[in-house]
Formats: structure tokens, sequence, C-alpha cells
């Protein structure tokens, strides 16, 4: 009998038939890591654009009095693209595209929970915001003329959203039912947990606006009374683009400094009750987000006045502040107790955690009453924060995770830097929105504002930090791709790792585990290594 194989060798395929059909796997693989990587890819992409743009308006700020490089009558339309980009175009998917790829090997599954949904999640996502750039473009969005691509602006938020939520929902099962045996939920990997808590309050607050999208549809196509027809769009739905809805984009990355800081000091992970913990309470700023509501603390009137204000106060802005703090002070703690050799990828982490700590500061005096911040510039440099700090340490997860993701290690030599640079446009880009924010320049205009102090330095400081930030993702994205292309190949734990996806080859295979064994604690990977030196 003659067995006849019909493969084609690949080195003797068409380029384009073997493009289509690579094109072809991609757009249809139910493999984790392929879309996670996709979310990472165009979020990466999203913020480059994000970052010009960001530059631009901080330099139309310069001379507020006129308008030298932005339309005058496109301006709140590109600031509408600008803050919906920098959260749901970036920050959200970003963490996103990382769960996907990373937590069902961490929680030992074979694959993510419904795998069709995951890839539909990205697609979703990708086209919701294509149809947004579609309509700001079009004269449509907040405050646009067109009233059609107005229309299309809300859908295109709603379906952005139900992206997201889709692939949110896909990791939060993934971790509440495909552990490995023995992996109960207080053994989940820290990362893991950050992805559980942030996606269960994803599925709690983007609900909420969605449901503001209907809302604002029904007013603009009918009445346009209630909601302000198009120019009431920004209003109603700018809770979503800041404060506290960035507070639940960032639980994943707090995530990963509290998972990289014991490999990196080279022990257990010490009160880790605690560091789960304090990843859950950040997710306590999902009650602001579901009423759509901030809290004020009232610094006038009589004692009772103040204290009456003070509790939703420190419930809705101090409890998230409190998470993200004793987060990092736990991560830490594990330097001091352990031998720490520091990555690039930790440094990563570690400097974006501090930028995210700091923007969460920034929203606990954003919302005193005697500072007069609310509706300035100051809430944007909080926003920024969160922003450019979650990139940052998401660069820093993907540094770690690139042995199972590429199957390759990133230089640290070459990182290090980039995370210093990468500190200094987050800080360059929000730190001076502060200054003019206690100087009253308000926020969501480009122009027609004016106010004692030297009003271009601070806007020119922006603009700069914007640039860094953008040299920083671009000098990262090519450092990866000359790695994968022609770096060596990476060992199955070049970390000397904790947790189960460090067990699989490098780059991770298709299925991930060929067989599992029962887990017995946190870092089951420790429980089978030889005795070394990791404190207990």
């Amino acid at each position: 009998m003659t067995t006849i194989d019909n493969h084609v060798d690949a080195s003797t395929q068409d380029p384009l038939s073997s493009f289509v059909v690579a094109t072809g796997h991609w757009v249809t693989s139910s493999d984790h890591k392929k879309i996670g990587r996709l979310f990472i890819g165009w979020s990466l992409l999203t913020a480059l654009a994000t970052t010009v743009l960001g530059a631009l308006i901080s330099i139309e700020r310069m001379s507020p009095s006129g308008s030298d490089v932005l339309a005058a009558d496109a301006i709140l339309q590109i600031l509408s693209l600008y803050k919906f980009e920098l959260v749901l175009g970036v920050l959200a998917p970003l963490f996103v595209g990382v769960a996907i790829a990373v937590v069902p090997m961490q929680v030992g599954s074979r694959a993510i929970s419904f795998p069709r949904l995951a890839q539909a999640s990205f697609w979703t996502w990708f086209f919701g915001t294509v149809m947004v750039l579609v309509a700001i473009i079009g004269n449509g969005g907040p405050g646009g003329g067109n009233t059609d691509l107005v229309d299309l602006y809300l859908l295109g938020v709603a379906v952005t959203a139900a992206g997201i939520l889709a692939a949110s929902l896909c990791v939060a099962t993934t971790v509440l039912t495909s552990r490995a045996p023995g992996m109960t939920l207080d053994l989940v990997p820290a990362f893991s947990w950050s992805a559980l808590v942030g996606s269960v309050a994803t599925l709690l607050s983007l609900p909420v606006a969605i449901g503001t999208v209907a809302y604002l549809y029904v007013d603009h196509t009918y009445g346009k009374l209630a909601f302000g027809g198009n120019k009431g769009v920004d209003t109603w739905l700018n809770y979503s683009f800041s404060t506290p809805q960035t507070f639940v984009f960032v639980v994943m990355a707090l995530g990963v400094l509290a998972e990289l800081a014991p490999v990196t000091a080279r022990v257990r992970q010490p009160l880790r009750p605690v560091v789960l913990g304090g990843l859950a309470i950040i997710t306590t700023a999902v009650l602001g987000t579901v009423t759509q509501s901030t809290h004020t603390l009232s610094t006038t009137g009589s004692a009772s006045d103040v204290v009456k204000s003070a509790i939703p106060f420190l419930i809705f802005n101090g409890l998230p502040l409190l998470g993200v703090f004793v987060t990092i002070a736990v991560a830490m703690l594990s330097f001091k107790e352990g031998k720490p050799k520091v990555t690039a990828s930790f440094a990563f982490a570690l400097l974006g955690s501090l930028m995210i700590l700091v923007g969460a500061a920034g929203n606990f005096v954003a919302h005193v009453e005697s500072a007069a911040l609310v509706n300035t510039s100051f809430g944007e440099g909080v926003t920024l924060y969160f922003v450019y700090g979650g990139i940052l340490v998401a660069l820093g997860a993907l540094t770690h995770w690139a042995p199972k993701l590429w199957g390759r290690v990133l230089d640290d030599k070459k990182l290090l830097p980039l995370a210093g640079l990468g500190l200094l446009g987050t800080i360059a880009s929000s730190f001076p929105l502060f200054i003019a924010g206690f100087a009253d320049q308000p926020a969501n205009v480009a122009g027609g504002f004016n106010y004692d102090g030297p009003v271009a330095l601070w806007n020119v400081a922006s603009a700069a930090g914007h640039a860094l930030i953008l040299l920083t993702v671009l000098a990262f994205i090519g450092l990866l791709a000359s790695t994968v292309r022609s770096g060596a190949q990476a060992t199955d734990d070049p970390f000397d790792a904790h947790t189960l996806e460090w067990a699989i080859p490098s780059p991770a295979p298709v299925d991930n585990f060929a067989s599992l064994a029962t887990v017995g604690s946190s870092e089951p990977l420790l429980d089978v290594k030889p005795a070394q030196e990791v404190s207990a």
C-alpha cells in the first residue's frame, strides 16, 4: 500500500499562499497565547498613536488663546478620542491580553475557558475601536455634527466594552473552573488572583457603561433633552474613561508586581493573604463605577457634616488607595527577606506600580473639596499616571513571560534604560498637569483659558513626557521583534520561578500541559525543586 503525502514543504509554498494560511491561523486560532498576543500587539500599537495624540493636545494647550495645531471645532472630539484610547484602547486590553495569554498556564489549564468567545472578544474589541475612530474622523462623537456618526461613536464604545467584557468572562471562568488538581482559590498565583478579581470587577462595571450608551443613543436619536444630545455624550461617559474605572483595570498591574517580587527576591511570597486582600481591596473602586458617582470630602460645615462626607469618601477613594499601597509594601517586604537580583521585568513592574500609587494618591487629593481640583487638568494627570504606569508594568510582564510566549529571553542590559526612560516619561507627562490643575487649568479643553504662571511650560513638559513614552514603547517593540527573530532559545525556567507555567517548554505548546500534577502550595514549582536558599 502506498501512502500519498500531499503536504507541500514550506520552502516551496507560494509566499502569498503562506501569508494567507498564516493569517487564517491567527484569525481563527483558539490558542489562548495567540489571542493574548493579538490583544497585546494592537494595544501597544494603539499606545503609540495615543501618545502622539496626547503630545499634540499638550502642544495645543501651550497657546490657549487660539488654535495652532488642532482645528478648534474638532478639539472636543479629539479629546474624547484621546480619553477613550487611553483607557479602553490601551490600558484595559493590554492587561486583558496578558491575562488571556498567561492565566491558563499559571492555573494549570490546557486551554482558556470558552476559547472561541475569547477569540471573538478580540475582534469585537478591535472593530469597536475602529468604529470609534471612523466616527471621530467623520465628525461624529461628542459634539459631532454628523448625527449618524455620533450614533456610530456610541455603538463603537458599546462594542469595545462588550469585547473587553467577553474576554474578562473567559479569564474569570478559567480561574474559577479550570485550575489544576489541588489548587484551591487561596493557592492561585498572585497574578491569576488579580486577573480574577479584576475581571469580576470589569464584569460588574462595564455593563453600566453600556447601559449609559443605550440611554444616550435613545436620547440622541429622539428627544435630545434628558442627556444633552451630542454635546452631553462626553459628560455622561467621562467616568468610564477616568477614575474610578481605571482602578478596575490596574488591578492586574499590581498583580504583576506581586507575582514578580518573590521571584526576583528568591523567596516564597511573604504575607500571601495580605497580598490577595490588598488586590481585592483595590476593586472596591467598582462601587464608584456602578453608581456612576464620586464622593468628595467636605471640609466646611459642622463636625458631623465632615464625618458624614468622610465615610463615603474613604470607602470610594481611600480603600482603593489602601489596596495599592498594601500590595506595593508587601512586594518590597520580599526584598527585605530575600537576596534580590534586580531584573528589567521587576524594574518595569515596580516603577510602573509606584506611578500607579502616585495616581491613586492624586485621585484621593482630587476629591478633597478644599483642594478645588474637580474639573481641572489634575484629573487628566491622574489618568495618565494610571495608564502610563500600567504600560510600564505591562512591559515588565511581557519581559517576564516572553520565554513562554515567544521562546526568547529579552536582554536586561538593553531594557533597564528603557524602564528609566518610561519613568521619566510618565512623570513628565503627568506631574505638570497636577501643577496646572492647582493653577485651575480646566479639563477637557485645549484652549480658551488662562491663569497666572507658565502655561506653556507645564504643557510643553507634558508633551515631552508623551514623546518619551512613545520612544519607550517603540524601542521595546523593536527590541522584542529583534529578539524573537534572532535571539537564543530560552530554557524552560530561565528565572528560577515558582508557578506552573515554568514547568512546561519554552515557548509553551498549544495545549500547555501533557499531564497535570496535584498542586499542594501556591509555589508548586518550588516544591519539586532541589533544596535551595528559599525563605519559608
